[in-house]
């Protein structure tokens, strides 16, 4: 009875920790535990940008889960799947070392489990066993990679640094590289590894959605920021990462353009946004440009916030509705607007700054073109949101 009281008080404040460490904390600050713990935490610029960005979601689709929930007797229940799922996926972007990645990676993708199946309907049992059996496939791809990665290293648990600075040297850099790229892109819902997603999303309860769209799918884009070697870059993966980053982008633009469901729509929005993310990672990658990973990581928090509040924006309007709620329809018009780059916004600078690494040739042009796609699917969920209004 006393942990139901102060379920909606927790939800809000858990995150608030991290969001001072992402402000405060001074770049590159390294912390180390000792054994039994073997923990080492470190916070750079790409990680204290999502970091930020991810707490800040975190607190308020709590604050909205609070009111969402109400005294519904399972509210425990979802609480404490929801604090896992948090505390899983925030320190992804801290942890430096890499078994402690595995864990908490590990411990994001089967929390948010809870989260997708919470209303027991048949279409979130659906989602969540489709989520749950490519969940632990990735988490497969990723232990051979991490296992791989660790066997020329003393340390039975060495620092992600230290592994990928071997990385490109390595006899088995392919299959290494491969399996990362298959267990973070299936994070990232990249096609075809896409499916679980669109899935999901619509399954799960509204604040649920808003941070499996905006957080949950960062820990693909934390773990290829992480475990690539940007210093070095790889000439044959940085390609690769730029052409299924296309296929995503346009894909998730194709398919979403054809749905009926606010939520659904926002979910295929996301498949397309990550495509971009995996684009630009892939440039990164190819020209072995590390600063490459701040872009990244400020189109991704952009995405974050801007998603988590879309869904969040689906829930009031359809909870309450009405005329009186039209300027509100109006903010969650310039917000969606803002992912296909509308002028005088985020998006707008986020692809303004993403200039200089694209270039002006074939690459632009394709991005550009997918950013044009992005509006009209927003143009799309838009009209979709409109429609449930009336």
């Amino acid at each position: 009875r006393n942990f139901r009281a102060k379920v909606p008080f927790l939800i809000v404040i858990a995150p608030l920790p991290a969001l001072l460490a992402a402000v405060f904390a001074p770049d590159g600050t390294v912390v180390f535990f000792p054994p039994p713990f073997r923990l080492s935490l470190v916070l750079d610029r790409p990680g204290a940008i999502l970091l930020g960005g991810a707490a800040l979601l975190w607190s308020a689709a709590g604050a909205y889960t609070a009111s969402y929930m109400g005294r519904e007797p399972s509210a425990p229940r979802f609480a404490v799947w929801w604090l896992l799922t948090l505390a899983g996926s925030l320190g992804l972007f801290i942890v430096g070392d890499v078994a402690n990645f595995y864990l908490l990676f590990t411990l994001a993708s089967l929390a948010a489990f809870g989260l997708i199946v919470h209303e027991q309907t048949e279409r979130a049992h659906r989602a969540s066993r489709v989520y749950v059996v490519l969940a632990l496939l990735g988490e497969a791809f990723l232990l051979l990679a991490f296992v791989m990665l660790a066997a020329s290293h003393p340390d039975a648990n060495p620092l992600i640094r230290d592994v990928v600075a071997t990385l490109p040297a390595s006899p088995m850099r392919n299959g290494i590289v491969a399996l990362l790229v298959l267990g973070f892109a299936l994070k990232m819902g990249l096609v075809p590894l896409h499916v679980w997603l669109p899935l999901a999303h619509p399954a799960a309860p509204m604040p649920a959605s808003a941070v499996l769209s905006g957080v949950v799918v960062k820990a693909g884009v934390i773990g290829l920021i992480r475990f690539l070697p940007f210093d070095a870059g790889l000439p044959f993966w940085g390609p690769v990462l730029m052409t299924l980053g296309l296929i995503t982008a346009y894909y998730g633009v194709a398919v979403g353009i054809t749905q009926t469901r606010a939520k659904t729509i926002l979910a295929y929005s996301t498949v397309s946004q990550m495509g971009l993310i995996a684009v630009l990672l892939g440039v990164g990658l190819a020209t072995a440009d590390a600063g490459s990973t701040n872009l990244v990581a400020y189109y991704a928090v952009h995405h974050t916030l801007v998603k988590g509040a879309l869904f969040l924006a689906v829930g009031i309007l359809a909870a309450t509705g009405g005329p009186r709620l039209r300027p509100f329809f109006l903010l969650t018009a310039i917000l969606a607007l803002s992912l296909g780059g509308m002028p005088l916004t985020s998006g707008a600078l986020a692809k303004l700054a993403t200039k200089p690494m694209l270039g002006y040739g074939f690459l632009s042009l394709a991005m550009a073109l997918a950013g044009a796609g992005s509006t009209l699917l927003m143009l799309h969920f838009l009209i979709t949101v409109a429609g449930d209004m009336k």
